[in-house]
C-alpha cells in the first residue's frame, strides 16, 4: 500500500517566492505516494494571498488556506499538522513558502523516514557542511548564532545534532500518539519544542545535509527567540534530571 504524504507549504509575506517554491517540488518522485499539497498563508497583509491563488491555477493539485487572523509560526503549524493527523496520513512535510528551503530535499527527507520507521522526524541541516551554509548566503550572525545555541542543545540534552534550527521537517505521525500538539506552543519556538519533546522522549530524529539560499526575505535573527531557546532547553534540561 502506498504512504500518505501530507506536504504543506507555510507563508507569511512570501508573494513570488511560493511560486518559485512550487515550481521545485519533486513531483515525479512524489508519483510513488499517495500525496496532498497545502499552500496555507497565515494572513499576510502584502500581496502573497494573490501570488497563491496564481499558483492554483497553474498547480492543479494543490489546495489553498488563508488563515482569516495571523496565528502565528506554531499555531499554524499545529493547524496542518491537525489535518494530517485526522486523515491519517503517514508523514507530513513542513516546506517554508520563503524559497529559503529547497523542496527538492523531499524525496531525501521521505527516503530516510521510510527506510528507518522508527524514526519519528528528520530534519533538514544546513550546518552539516558549514560552507555550504554561507555559500547559500547565510548571514553570519545567524551562522554564528546557530552554531553556539545548537552546542548549548547538544551539551545540556546530550545529543549530536549540527542544526537546532532547521525550518524543513518531516515528522511521522506516530510521534503524536505520545506528543501532545495542545502543549506546543504557538509561537515562533514551536520547533525547538518540538524537538525537545522528542528527544525526552527519546524519539529518533535524523539530520539529512541540505543547502538554503538567503535572498531578499525578510530573515532576522531575533533576540527574544535566542532568549526563548535558551530558557526552554535548560527547563527541559531540569525535567530530564526530574527537578522540575
Amino acid at each position: 500500500m502506498k504512504k500518505k504524504i501530507f506536504i504543506f507549504v507555510i507563508t507569511y509575506r512570501a508573494q513570488y517566492r511560493v511560486l518559485d517554491v512550487l515550481k521545485k517540488f519533486p513531483y515525479n518522485y512524489l508519483k510513488k505516494f499517495t500525496y496532498n499539497i497545502l499552500v496555507s498563508d497565515d494572513c499576510s497583509d502584502d500581496n502573497t494571498k494573490n501570488f497563491i491563488l496564481k499558483a492554483k491555477t497553474k498547480f492543479k493539485k494543490i489546495k489553498i488556506n488563508f488563515n482569516k487572523k495571523n496565528l502565528g509560526y506554531g499555531a499554524h503549524i499545529k493547524n496542518c499538522l491537525k489535518i494530517a493527523i485526522k486523515n491519517k496520513y503517514d508523514y507530513a512535510i513542513m516546506i517554508h513558502g520563503d524559497n529559503q528551503y529547497d523542496p527538492k530535499y523531499i524525496k531525501s527527507l521521505l527516503d530516510s523516514a521510510i527506510q528507518n520507521q522508527s524514526i519519528m522526524a528528520v530534519v533538514g541541516s544546513r550546518m552539516k557542511n558549514k560552507n555550504g551554509a554561507l555559500n547559500g548566503k547565510m548571514p553570519l550572525y545567524k551562522f554564528i548564532g546557530n552554531i553556539l545555541l545548537t552546542k548549548l542543545f547538544n551539551f545540556l540534552m546530550n545529543t549530536n545534532f549540527s542544526d537546532a534550527h532547521s525550518g524543513l521537517w518531516l515528522y511521522n505521525i506516530q510521534a503524536f500518539k505520545v506528543i501532545n500538539l495542545l502543549k506546543i506552543t504557538d509561537s515562533f519556538n514551536f520547533d525547538n519544542q518540538i524537538r525537545l519533546m522528542m528527544v525526552i522522549n527519546k524519539m529518533k530524529i535524523k539530520e539529512v545535509t541540505i543547502k538554503t539560499y538567503y535572498g531578499s526575505e525578510n530573515s532576522y535573527f531575533h533576540l527574544k527567540y535566542a532568549i526563548m531557546f535558551i530558557l526552554e532547553v535548560f527547563f527541559f534540561f531540569l525535567k530530564k534530571i526530574r527537578i522540575v
